[in-house]
C-alpha cells in the first residue's frame, strides 16, 4: 500500500469525465458513503429537520465550497483507480472523513463539484484542506484499514462507535504446572485458552466465583503461588483446591483443569453427569465429606448456567446484533452466546447522523467493532448491510476461519435477533427517558439560578490538595446526557506566586487557563461560510459552557467572576455553593451575580441536583489529588537519572535495597551490580556526588 499526496491540478477532461460521476452500488465503507441522490432544489427543511444544500449547476455557492471543491479537484487526478482509502483533512490537520471505495477515483469525483450536496456533505467539503490516499491490493484490505483509520482518528463526520473497551474473557493459562485462572483483557498474548467475551467484569467476576467454587482452581498470581508455605483463605472458604503446598496432587489439579476447560468449552452436560456419577459412588462407599464437596461443586455449576439466561440450543457461537433508531438516535444491542450459553449482552449508542438509515450506521458499527476483536463462526444481524460480504472476506483474511454474517428469516436464530431487537428499543427508550428527566433538571437548575438560556453544559468546578502540596483542580461536566466523562478535566496547579493553600488563586489559575484554552479553539473552528442543516450535529456536545459552578463561598465566586470579566467571556452564568452549617447536606447556600446568597428548599430537585455536581466534582478532585500524591509517594532519586530505566533501577535497589544505600556505594560496587556497565554506574555515582566533584 502506498500513500500519495500530490497537489498538483487535473485536466479540465479528467476533472469533468467520466470517472467525475460516483458508481452506482459501490459499498459505502466502514464510515458510509456520506454522497447521496439528490434534486437540485433549494434548502429545503424536510419534517424530520434534516437540510439540504442542494445547489443547481450555475448557482452560486458559498466561497468556502467553492474552495474545498477545487482541493479536491486538485487532487482527483492522482486518486487511485483501483481499491482504497481516502482520507479528508481539515487545514488544522484533523481528519475530517475517512472512507473506502472499490474506485477511489469515482468515489472521490463524487465530491468534486460545487453543487448537489446535501448540508452535511457541504460542510464536509467547505472544511477540506488536504487529501490523502492509500491504495490496497483489495476492496477488503481498503475495509480493514478504513475501520483501522476511523478507531484511530475519530473523524467528525464518520459513525463513530463511542465505546470501544475491549471486552473481558476468562483464561486458564497454560504456561504453569498448576494453571490459573483469571480474567484477561487485550491481546491475547499468554499461552492458555481464552473464553469469551463477556459483555461485562460483572458477568466474569460472577462466573469466576462460581467456577472457582466447582473446580477449585486456584486465581493468585505466579509469584504468590511460589512463595506459599501455608494454604491461603481461598482453600479454607473451599474455593481453591491448594496445588501450591501439595493440599492437592499437580494430576489431580491437572484433572480439575480439563473438568473446568470442558465445562467452558460447552460439555457442560457430560461434566456435570461425571461429577453426579462421582457423588453417587462416594455416597455409597460411605464417603459422605467427599459426596458433600462434589455435591457443592454440582450446585456451582448449576448456578454458573442458571446466570447465563436464556440458552440457545442450535447455535452454538454467535454475535447478535439489531439496532433500533428513535427521535434521531441509535442503539446497537450486542449478545454474546458461546458453547450454547448466553455470556451477556451490551448497547452501544454510537455517534451518527440523524439522516442515515439504521442499516448504513449498523455497517459501519460492525466495521469498527471488529477492528480489534476476534469474530465468532456466526454473525446475525437484524438489518441487511452492504459490506457483509467484503467483512466476512476480511474476517477471514485475519483470522484464518470462516465467519458467516446473515439476516436470519425463521427458526431459533430469528428469535435470538428479535430478542436483541427488544432490547435495542428498551436500550433506547431508557437513555431518552434518562435524557429527558435530565433535561428537565437542567432547565430547573438553570431557572434557579437565572441562567440567560437553556443550559447544555454545566461545567463544576473544585480544588483539591493538604496544606497547598500536590493541589489540583478539577472540571466535571454534565449535560443532558449525564454526566460527560470524556469532557472532564484535571489542571496541576503550578502558579509560583500563588502562597500555598491559596484557594482562590488556584480557582483563578483554573478558571484562567481553561477560558484561555477554549478561546485558542473557537477562534481555530471560526470562519465557516456553508450553514449546518437544521438539527444537524443535534447530539454533539457543545464545548463552552452555559454555566459554571464552583464549589466554595463568596470568595471563590469573586475569584471566577473577575477572571470572566478579565477574559472578556461571556454568555456565562457563574454560581458558587457552599456547605451548608456543619457541612450539612441540604443548608447549602448559593451564591449567584445580582441576587444576594440565598437556600433552596430541603426538597428542591434543583437543590438535589445540585448536589450530586458538587459531589461528583469533589469526588474527581480527591482522586486525582490522592493519585499525585501516591506518585509523589513511589518516587525515587533513580527516576532522575537519564539512562537508568525500570530494569537497571530494578537491578540496583535488588543489590542495595534503598536508593539511600544507592547514594552512599563506592564506584566499584555499583560496576560490580549485573546489568550495570561502567558507564551507567559512573552516570549514577556522579549522580549522587555532584557537590563532592
Amino acid at each position: 500500500m502506498a500513500p500519495t499526496d500530490k497537489d498538483s491540478p487535473p485536466r479540465p477532461e479528467e476533472a469533468a469525465g467520466e470517472d467525475s460521476a460516483p458508481a452506482r452500488g459501490e459499498p459505502a465503507g466502514f464510515g458510509t458513503d456520506l454522497e447521496e441522490e439528490v434534486d437540485e432544489e433549494d434548502f429545503i427543511v424536510e419534517a424530520d429537520g434534516v437540510g439540504a444544500l442542494d445547489l443547481a449547476e450555475g448557482e452560486t455557492a458559498p466561497a468556502s465550497l467553492r474552495r474545498g471543491s477545487a482541493v479536491i479537484r486538485s487532487h482527483l487526478r492522482h486518486a487511485p483507480a483501483g481499491p482504497g482509502v481516502y482520507r479528508m483533512i481539515a487545514e488544522d490537520g484533523a481528519v475530517l472523513y475517512v472512507g473506502k471505495a472499490k474506485s477511489v477515483k469515482r468515489r472521490v469525483a463524487s465530491y468534486a463539484r460545487a453543487f448537489g450536496h446535501n448540508a452535511r456533505i457541504a460542510r464536509m467539503i467547505a472544511l477540506t484542506a488536504s487529501m490523502v490516499f492509500v491504495s490496497t491490493a483489495t476492496e477488503t484490505e481498503a475495509l480493514l484499514l478504513e475501520a483501522n483509520f476511523i478507531k484511530q482518528m475519530k473523524p467528525r463526520f464518520n459513525v463513530l462507535l463511542r465505546d470501544d473497551k475491549s471486552f473481558p474473557y476468562i483464561l486458564l493459562a497454560g504456561d504453569h504446572p498448576a494453571p490459573q485462572i483469571l480474567k484477561h483483557r487485550g491481546a491475547r498474548t499468554r499461552k492458555g485458552d481464552y473464553f469469551g467475551p463477556f459483555a461485562s467484569v460483572w458477568a466474569v467476576n460472577r462466573t469466576m466465583n462460581a467456577l472457582e467454587r466447582a473446580f477449585l482452581l486456584r486465581s493468585c498470581a505466579d509469584s504468590y503461588y511460589e512463595n506459599r508455605t501455608r494454604p491461603c483463605l481461598l482453600h479454607q472458604i473451599k474455593r481453591c483446591s491448594a496445588p501450591c503446598t501439595g493440599e492437592i496432587s499437580l494430576e489431580d489439579y491437572a484433572g480439575l483443569v480439563a473438568e473446568a476447560r470442558d465445562f467452558l468449552s460447552g460439555r457442560s452436560r457430560s461434566v456435570r453427569e461425571e461429577l453426579a456419577a462421582e457423588m453417587t459412588s462416594a455416597s455409597d462407599a460411605l464417603e459422605f465429606e467427599r459426596a458433600a464437596r462434589l455435591r457443592d461443586r454440582i450446585a456451582a455449576l448449576s448456578a454458573v448456567q442458571g446466570a447465563q439466561g436464556v440458552n440457545p440450543r442450535s447455535v452454538e457461537e454467535a454475535d447478535v446484533f439489531a439496532i433500533a433508531e428513535e427521535a434521531g438516535q441509535f442503539c446497537v444491542e450486542a449478545f454474546f452466546f458461546r458453547t450454547y450459553q448466553n455470556w451477556g449482552n451490551r448497547a452501544y449508542f454510537p455517534r451518527a447522523d440523524r439522516s442515515l438509515p439504521p442499516e448504513e450506521v449498523l455497517d459501519a458499527f460492525l466495521g469498527q467493532f471488529y477492528a480489534d476483536r476476534p469474530a465468532p463462526r456466526l454473525v446475525l444481524l437484524s438489518h441487511e448491510v452492504e459490506n457483509a460480504r467484503v467483512l466476512e472476506e476480511a474476517l477471514h483474511t485475519r483470522s484464518g476461519r470462516r465467519t458467516e454474517i446473515a439476516r436470519p428469516q425463521r427458526g431459533e436464530k430469528r428469535e435470538l435477533v428479535e430478542n436483541a431487537a427488544r432490547n435495542a428499543r428498551e436500550a433506547l427508550a431508557r437513555r431518552l427517558a434518562e435524557t429527558s428527566s435530565q433535561e428537565r433538571l437542567l432547565a430547573a437548575l438553570g431557572a434557579t439560578l437565572g441562567a440567560p438560556g437553556p443550559l447544555r453544559r454545566v461545567e463544576v468546578y473544585d480544588n483539591s490538595h493538604i496544606m497547598g502540596t500536590n493541589a489540583v483542580g478539577a472540571m466535571i461536566v454534565a449535560g443532558a446526557g449525564g454526566f460527560m466523562k470524556a469532557h472532564y478535566r484535571t489542571f496541576n496547579i503550578r502558579g509560583e506566586e500563588l502562597v500555598p493553600g491559596d484557594d482562590y488563586g488556584m480557582m483563578r489559575e483554573v478558571l484562567r487557563r481553561r477560558f484561555l484554552r477554549l478561546a485558542k479553539e473557537e477562534a481555530a473552528r471560526a470562519g465557516e461560510e456553508v450553514p449546518r442543516a437544521p438539527g444537524e450535529d443535534a447530539d454533539a456536545f457543545p464545548q463552552r459552557p452555559d454555566l459554571v459552578l464552583i464549589d466554595g463561598g463568596q470568595g471563590q465566586f469573586d475569584a471566577a467572576r473577575a477572571v470572566l470579566s478579565e477574559l472578556g467571556v461571556e454568555g456565562v452564568a457563574v454560581a458558587s455553593i457552599a456547605k451548608g452549617v456543619d457541612r450539612n447536606a441540604g443548608r447549602e447556600t448559593f451564591f449567584v451575580e445580582g441576587r444576594a446568597p440565598f437556600r433552596l428548599p430541603p426538597r428542591d430537585p434543583a437543590l438535589y441536583f445540585v448536589q450530586r455536581l458538587r459531589d461528583e466534582a469533589h469526588r474527581f478532585a480527591i482522586g486525582t489529588h490522592r493519585a499525585r500524591r501516591r506518585k509523589e509517594f513511589t518516587r525515587s532519586p533513580l527516576d532522575e537519572i537519564a539512562g537508568v530505566g525500570p530494569a537497571r533501577k530494578r537491578a540496583l535497589l535488588h543489590a542495595f535495597g534503598t536508593a539511600k544505600a544507592i547514594s552512599r556505594a563506592a564506584l566499584a560496587d555499583l560496576e560490580k551490580v549485573e546489568g550495570i556497565n561502567a558507564a551507567t554506574a559512573r552516570l549514577v555515582y556522579d549522580h549522587f556526588h555532584e557537590k563532592g566533584a
